[in-house]
């Protein structure tokens, strides 16, 4: 049994483009545009019902209308590894004449011989990362520095861009050193942090082990006289006075 046609215009024909990032949701248009004298029934669908979003996935097309679906595809941790492997078909039928009451019991109903369809492969483009942008502003510098290079023989292509992948090289080179220099810098601006508070730690324990022993060395080096009560020292004073007074006479 031979295929029926597909009567309606569908804009891209071929496949839809879903441009990265891929942390929000990312939207892609498809319009079908009827260029018949009928009425088209349409239907929107997917292998990956749980990752798509369609609105409107079904309706009804008067002669000469266009409708545009949008197809918005669900956030998700983007792989470019994993091969993709979702699709989408569109599925057309000419409508009865008359008003239609239930287009899900006329899907239901419709014999296979009077549906057509049309299938659209999806596409992930690659988002932009760092390495990108990275590769990006090494090419701006080449083209900036591209002055002070020695001018080449417009005859010598090949050395123009052996030139140009040498320089190129060069600023690489210049990154990764000044990526290591600034990683060394920070490792010894950890190291001297690190040792001026050990040093602070020294210090406050020298000066609290320091404390006793200067108390002690006072008490020692106190006069032996300063510990005799008062009373003692003018009763001996007394004795010598009375030994004096009798040698005296």
């Amino acid at each position: 049994m031979s295929k029926n046609e597909q009567v309606l215009l569908l804009e891209p024909p071929n496949e839809l483009r879903f441009r990265g990032p891929f942390t929000d949701v990312v939207t892609a248009n498809l319009t079908l545009t009827n260029p018949t004298m009928s009425r088209v029934c349409f239907k929107v669908k997917t292998t990956a019902p749980k990752r798509y979003c369609v609105r409107p996935n079904s309706g009804l097309l008067e002669p000469g209308k266009a409708v545009s679906v949008a197809v918005m595809l669900q956030p998700f941790d983007y792989d470019p590894n994993e091969k993709n492997k979702h699709k989408f078909m569109v599925q057309t039928m000419i409508a009865p004449d008359g008003k239609i009451e239930n287009q899900e019991a006329l899907w239901k109903d419709a014999p296979a011989e009077k549906l057509m369809d049309s299938k659209l492969k999806c596409v992930f483009e690659m988002p932009v990362d760092m390495n990108n942008a990275n590769n990006e502003e090494i090419t701006k510098q080449v083209i900036s520095d591209r002055q002070t290079l020695p001018k080449a023989n417009p005859a010598d292509p090949v050395g123009e861009y052996r030139k140009l992948a040498e320089e190129c090289k060069r600023l690489q080179s210049e990154k990764s050193q000044l990526r290591e220099e600034n990683s060394q810098l920070r490792t010894d601006n950890n190291k001297m942090k690190e040792e001026t508070v050990r040093l602070r730690k020294v210090a406050v324990s020298d000066t609290v082990s320091s404390t006793p022993a200067s108390s002690a060395l006072s008490v020692k080096s106190a006069s032996p006289i300063s510990n005799i009560p008062p009373i003692v020292l003018a009763i001996v004073a007394l004795i010598l006075g009375l030994i004096l007074g009798k040698v005296l006479l």
